[in-house]
């Protein structure tokens, strides 16, 4: 099977750009208790549900993609007030 461009080859799946892509999306709802992850954004969520979400109909031309940043550390401030 040839791969595109759009595919990635990680390990022994195939993973493609557009669940890259949701997989560092701040919208991405992880899966728990049964329900499978989403895209937690206001305009995406009432369109797919949780229960019909495809990352490839949705992220690679998403408008919404905001990318999921890791908190700074803060600088030790001395807490005695």
């Amino acid at each position: 099977m040839p791969v595109t461009d759009d595919v990635v080859v990680e390990g022994s799946p195939l993973t493609s750009a557009a669940a890259e892509r949701f997989q560092a999306c701040r919208w991405r709802r992880p899966a728990e208790n049964g329900t499978p992850e989403c895209c937690a954004h206001r305009d995406v969520l009432p369109l797919t549900g949780a229960n019909g979400f495809d990352s490839s109909a949705w992220c690679p031309d998403c408008g919404n993609y905001k990318l999921r940043r890791t908190p700074k550390k803060r600088e030790d401030w001395d807490a005695s007030y």
